[in-house]
């Protein structure tokens, strides 16, 4: 097989690379079958990659480090997982890994961690043209991290897989991936006591996807230009601390049945965004699953279209994040009770919150409440506290929002009318938000350092 085989440097091992005494590094050669390399491993061996490419689909079932070169390529000649792992303790790193099968219901994926697989170290690897990245499937304690992961684009939405895919594997950390294109970047279903910290994502549908994930943290994240943000769903006590979106399309955090979370330190900004996205229109239908349409020339709009939308998400604490240019700071609606919402900046949006319903909600705590860019009121006695409370929305706003044809009646003078009567007898305001003690500066930003 002309494999050459050396004895582990006693220098690596007393550093704990391996906890094997008799571990060997054995080098592949391009060509040659790599599979029955893997298979006569001992456990704890290291099997370097030599530079080249090396085709096939290849299983790792004992504990071994795969160490690629420079140039290094596990090419899966688009059929199944390029790499399958099975054995716990396995370590990945430093190879590019690309094409995969396009089988969703098979889960083909570039690395695919069955349950066994605990403890697997994911890093410094290059994925490109998988269905799924790393599909992490019930293998508690591997960590995912330093990776360069772009997906499928091109096709339809609804036929590409996810940048790290995560099922029922707690205390998994991902950590410091690059992600582009694809579905999502990371998508977690039905875990809990993960830990997702400073990752970047472009071009995704969701940046960060959680539905069922329990107890987990989502720190230090970087969103852009995507279509949400943050997509958090049915998920508990999460910690959600110095995250960014930055010009993402729909909505910078999405909240839908998500409780008793710490949502720390964040940013949304948002601004004018482009229809283009690769020479094609990133439309809605985009998200159904329909090809994209051709680009034509048309306006551009800004977005996010909400800075955070709350539906049915209970007993959360909002603090000390930054919302700004946005169509509408916040959406709140469907019930959603025991928030917390103070020590925010909301700043330069179109609508600052729309609230559609009856009961009073009171956005202070302590006698600190909000910073809200619109709000001309004074503060004579310098504690750095308005001295009257605000207001975000009125009656007017509320008829808008149920007849948006009632805009071209704006300037009229009986809503003009309507609304100083309203100033002059706030008990003809309706049920909704006020912020009794407004915040006359907004809070520093804070970086995510800062925010963890």
């Amino acid at each position: 097989m002309n494999v050459l085989l050396r004895m582990f440097p006693a220098a690596l091992v007393a550093a704990g690379v391996s906890g094997f005494a008799n571990a060997e590094i054995l080098t592949a050669a391009p060509g040659q079958p790599l599979q029955a390399l893997l298979d006569g491993a001992r456990a704890g061996d290291v099997v370097e990659l030599s530079p080249g490419e090396y085709h096939g689909s290849f299983r790792i079932d004992r504990p071994l480090q795969l160490i690629g070169q420079q140039a290094a390529v596990l090419d899966g000649d688009g059929a199944a997982n390029v790499v399958t792992v099975s054995a716990p303790d396995v370590t990945v790193r430093g190879v590019t890994i690309r094409r995969s099968g396009r089988d969703l219901q098979a889960m083909n994926s570039g690395i695919f961690l069955e349950k066994t697989a605990e403890r697997a170290t994911i890093e410094d690897n290059h994925f490109v043209e998988n269905l799924f990245g790393v599909y992490v499937h019930g293998a508690r304690g591997s960590r995912v991290s330093r990776n360069d992961i772009e997906g499928l684009r091109g096709g339809r939405l609804s036929e590409a897989g996810n940048g790290i895919s995560l099922w029922n594997a707690p205390n998994v950390t991902i950590a410091d991936n690059t992600f582009r294109y694809g579905r999502d970047g990371i998508f977690s279903i039905s875990s809990s006591k993960d830990r997702f910290i400073n990752n970047r994502f472009d071009q995704v549908r969701f940046a960060i996807h959680y539905m069922y994930t329990n107890d987990s943290e989502v720190s230090g994240n970087v969103s852009t230009g995507n279509h949400v943000g943050y997509a958090i769903m049915y998920s508990n006590r999460l910690v959600i601390r110095g995250n960014v979106s930055d010009h993402d399309r729909d909505h910078g955090f999405l909240f839908n049945y998500a409780n008793y979370a710490e949502i720390n330190g964040n940013r949304v900004t948002g601004g004018p965004l482009s229809s283009m996205i690769d020479g094609t229109d990133s439309g809605p239908d985009d998200e159904r699953g329909m090809l994209p349409e051709p680009v034509r020339a048309r306006p551009l709009r800004s977005g996010p279209e909400k800075c955070v939308f709350i539906y049915n998400a209970n007993h959360n604490k909002f603090r000390n994040n930054w919302f700004e240019n946005c169509a509408i700071g916040v959406h709140f609606t469907a019930g959603s009770e025991g928030n917390e919402i103070t020590g925010n900046a909301f700043v330069n949006n179109a609508n600052q919150v729309k609230y559609v319903g009856t009961r009073n909600l009171d956005w202070s705590t302590g006698g600190r409440g909000n910073y809200w860019s619109d709000n001309p009121a004074f503060d004579l006695n310098g504690d750095g506290i308005a001295d009257t409370a605000y207001r975000p929305n009125d009656l007017i706003d509320r008829v808008l929002w149920t007849a948006p044809a009632a805009k071209v009646l704006i300037n009229s003078p009986a809503v003009q009318v309507i609304r100083w009567a309203q100033a002059q007898f706030p008990a003809l305001l309706p049920g909704g938000v006020v912020d009794s003690h407004p915040l006359i500066s907004p809070p520093p930003r804070r970086t995510a350092k800062e925010a963890r």
